[in-house]
């Protein structure tokens, strides 16, 4: 990936890693609106490819690609993130849930359940799931999702900065654990969910097909399970913080 000078050949890189950016667009269409073109994807993120290669150092070797991957789809979502194609209503609303998660957890010792979380925001169980089918494509998970909003990008950190403080490093470590602590806290059909995803990498059909559940009711666990997943998480950060002013 050098020419006869010695320096990085950016034209090689981008004809490489193309087919690698068109592989994130289309696994991020399966859980986005049909509004949504999948040229705008691959467009945004060839950008982010562009701006991968520009910051590539020789020294994160064989890293490059989990970065890269990772600026690629973060220019996706900025895309879509810009074009404002989620009602902020719709977000407060997932705040909303957030904060109920919390608090229903905290009284019965367990996550709620769909019926429960609909009650304490005073819904229908029909109208509570249709919003979670309304978000299709807002609950696009990954670990740098996981942050508050605001916050420096987890991998922009972790493989830019040659420092490795140990203390920022335990941070990353403790952050990590709690998203694995709270995949494996989610209700079973939840977790199954996950798993068929992100581990087996099926698109929603196909996971409805093994759970014996229609598409959209796939999109609706998907988009609560991420949900449970920020609540613990910024929850967890919570107690923290305020453990930590008490202490200071």
């Amino acid at each position: 990936m050098y020419n006869a000078a010695g320096q990085i050949n950016k034209d090689q890189l981008v004809q490489r890693f193309a087919p690698l950016v068109k592989r994130i667009a289309y696994h991020l269409m399966a859980r986005l609106p049909s509004s949504v073109q999948v040229d705008d994807l691959v467009q945004n993120g060839m950008m982010g490819l562009l701006d991968a290669i520009n910051r590539f150092e020789s020294g994160m070797g064989a890293q490059f690609e989990t970065y890269a991957a990772q600026r690629v789809r973060g220019a996706m979502l900025d895309g879509l993130r810009e074009n404002d194609w989620l009602p902020r209503s719709l977000r407060r609303d997932f705040r909303r849930i957030e904060v109920a998660i919390s608090q229903l957890e905290q009284k019965h010792g367990r996550p709620p359940a769909e019926k429960e979380l609909a009650d304490a925001l005073g819904m229908t169980l029909v109208d509570y799931q249709k919003m979670l089918q309304d978000a299709r494509g807002h609950q696009l998970i990954s670990f740098e999702d996981m942050v508050e909003d605001g916050e420096e990008d987890f991998l922009e950190r972790h493989l830019t900065d040659t420092s490795n403080e140990p203390s920022k490093l335990l941070e990353e470590e403790s952050l990590r654990q709690l998203l694995v602590q709270g995949i494996e806290s989610l209700p079973e059909r939840e977790k199954l969910m996950m798993a068929l995803y992100y581990e087996q990498d099926l698109n929603l059909r196909e996971i409805g097909a093994v759970m014996g559940v229609t598409e959209s009711r796939v999109c609706q666990l998907h988009s609560q399970a991420v949900i449970r997943l920020r609540a613990r998480i910024f929850g967890e950060a919570g107690i923290k913080k305020k453990k930590a002013g008490q202490n200071g």
